[in-house]
C-alpha cells in the first residue's frame, strides 16, 4: 500500500476543520454533532477520528488556528519600521481575517465572526477551551504590544500610556467590530477604518 503524502494528510485535516467550522458557525457547538461534521465534510467516521477524537478537539484546533493567524499577522506588521497607522493596520487585519487570505477558509465574511461569538460563549462553560483562549490571547496581545512600542519608538504615538493599555484597546476595537458583523450583519471594513481615523484626529481641542 503506498504511503499517504504529507500534503494529503494536511489537505484532509483542512477539509475536516473547514467543515466543522461551518457547522459550528451555523448551528453552534452544542447543536452540532459529530454526525453533522461527517455529513458536512463527506468523510467517514474513521477518516475524521483519525485526526480528532471528538468535538472538543475540533473546537480547540479551530480556536488555536484563528488566534495563531492573528498573532502572525500582527507580528509581521510589528517588523515594519514603523508599522502602518492603527486605522490602516486594523483594517488590513480585519480584511485578511474576514476574507480567506489568512488561509482560514470558513466561508467568507459572515461565518468567521459567527464562529468567534460561539467560541467566546463556549469559554464561559468550558475551562479547557478557556485555557486555550487565554494562552492564545496572551500571544496575540504580545504581538499588538510590539506594534504599539514600534509606534512609540517612531514618535507616532505618545509614550506616557502603557503599550499594553493601547494594545488592549486596539484588540477591543477589532473584537467589537467582529461581534457587530456576527450580530447585526456585515458592513465594510472601511466603516471601522473611518471611525478609527476620526478618533485619531482628535487632539484635545474642541472642533470648530
Amino acid at each position: 500500500m503506498p504511503r499517504v503524502s504529507q500534503h494529503h494528510l494536511e489537505a484532509r485535516r483542512r477539509q475536516i476543520l473547514d467543515g466543522a467550522a461551518r457547522c459550528f458557525a451555523r448551528n453552534g457547538f452544542h447543536a452540532t454533532s459529530m454526525a453533522d461534521v461527517l455529513g458536512e465534510t463527506g468523510l467517514s467516521a474513521g477518516a475524521v477520528y483519525r485526526y480528532f477524537r471528538g468535538k472538543e478537539e475540533l473546537i480547540e484546533a479551530i480556536v488555536t488556528e484563528v488566534l495563531e493567524a492573528l498573532r502572525t499577522t500582527f507580528e509581521t506588521a510589528a517588523r515594519q519600521a514603523p508599522p502602518p497607522p492603527p486605522d490602516v493596520l486594523i483594517g488590513q487585519v480585519m480584511t485578511e481575517v474576514l476574507t480567506e487570505r489568512s488561509g482560514l477558509s470558513y466561508d467568507g465574511e459572515e461565518s468567521l465572526p459567527r464562529l468567534m461569538i460561539q467560541v467566546w460563549t463556549e469559554t464561559l462553560r468550558n475551562e479547557d477551551l478557556a485555557a486555550v483562549m487565554r494562552a492564545g490571547f496572551l500571544k496575540v496581545r504580545e504581538a499588538w504590544v510590539r506594534v504599539v512600542l514600534a509606534y512609540q519608538r517612531a514618535g507616532l504615538m505618545r509614550d506616557d500610556v502603557p503599550a499594553e493599555h493601547v494594545a488592549r484597546t486596539m484588540i477591543a476595537a477589532a473584537q467589537g467590530f467582529a461581534a457587530q458583523q456576527a450580530l447585526f450583519g456585515a458592513v465594510p471594513v472601511a466603516v471601522l477604518q473611518d471611525g478609527l481615523r476620526a478618533l485619531m484626529s482628535m487632539d484635545g481641542q474642541r472642533a470648530s
